[in-house]
């Protein structure tokens, strides 16, 4: 095997870290192979003999491509989630269930990082997002990531703290029970179906918030409170002639159908065994770029 190929051969070992990276520091996954694309790019075009750690160098790599992506998107003006917007984008979801896992898809959300940490974390500026993932998620040095940013350290663990203590006020830690959740999101998805106004009732909190990505063409909705959550729930089952139960990055979601054609990717925040949070994708561009099929 020559130089070449061996070095091809441990970025590959490396790649679904770095994937995970990404997605988490752009909430794409399309965008986040694109950045993995660049640090392989960089690799090629760098002397790395003396580098100890290949895995830690293309990390920091493939978070500054994500930092510079992120720039580039304020420097477009599409902004992160916000209440106040009339249009909403929600991250991509990571959905699995519907056919056999796919093990790097596992490893973008293998700790859990729900719809609802992935909003949280578009509120943050691009560097507080870079300190925060790096440091909090993948254990980055912040020596190492104070480079990228240009930064002394001190500063940068600042960064950190100050979008450590926006994550945690934001989104408090949810229910961990996985049986458990899937028991609340298949009695709201039956309550649903039925029209069960006062069942859906006891499976919502009663200060729920939905939030609904239509995309470009289809208005974006956000709801507050669990009356208006529920009966937005029953007037959209109506349309939906298959609802499966899926994972949603790593906790229990579901997947509407209507003709083999998917209609919506539900995610769910539940906590003390309700729902505080129900994100949902309803784009259909996006929903076909996820390759959902029954």
């Amino acid at each position: 095997m020559n130089e070449k190929e061996l070095l091809a051969e441990r970025f590959e070992a490396e790649r679904a870290q770095l994937r995970a990276v990404a997605y988490r520091m752009l909430g794409s996954v399309a965008e986040g192979e694109d950045a993995v694309q660049e640090a392989w790019l960089k690799l090629g075009r760098s002397d790395v003999s003396e580098v100890r750690n290949l895995g830690a160098w293309l990390t920091t790599v493939v978070g500054r491509v994500c930092l510079d992506m992120l720039r580039s998107r304020a420097s477009r003006r599409e902004d992160p989630l916000s209440e106040g917007e009339e249009r909403l984008r929600l991250p991509d979801p990571v959905v699995s269930g519907l056919a056999p896992i796919d093990p790097e898809r596992e490893i973008l959300v293998a700790d859990s990082v729900g719809i609802a940490l992935m909003v949280v974390l578009d509120t943050l500026s691009p560097a507080e997002r870079l300190a925060f993932v790096l440091h909090d998620m993948f254990d980055v040095p912040f020596d190492e990531i104070a480079r990228i940013l240009g930064r002394t350290a001190a500063s940068t663990r600042q960064l950190a703290s100050r979008a450590r203590r926006r994550v945690q006020g934001v989104a408090p830690a949810a229910d961990t029970d996985v049986a458990r959740k899937r028991e609340v999101v298949n009695a709201f998805v039956t309550a649903s179906r039925s029209g069960d106004f006062e069942a859906l009732l006891t499976v919502l909190d009663p200060e729920v918030v939905a939030r609904s990505d239509g995309g470009t063409l289809v208005p974006s909705i956000l709801r507050h409170g669990a009356a208006d959550v529920a009966s937005q729930a029953v007037t959209f089952a109506r349309f939906a002639a298959d609802a499966r139960l899926v994972l949603v990055n790593g906790t229990p979601g579901v997947v509407s159908f209507a003709e083999d054609r998917p209609l919506a990717v539900m995610s769910f925040t539940i906590r003390d065994g309700r729902i505080t949070g129900l994100d949902i994708l309803t784009d259909p561009s996006r929903l076909v770029a996820l390759g959902l099929a029954l």
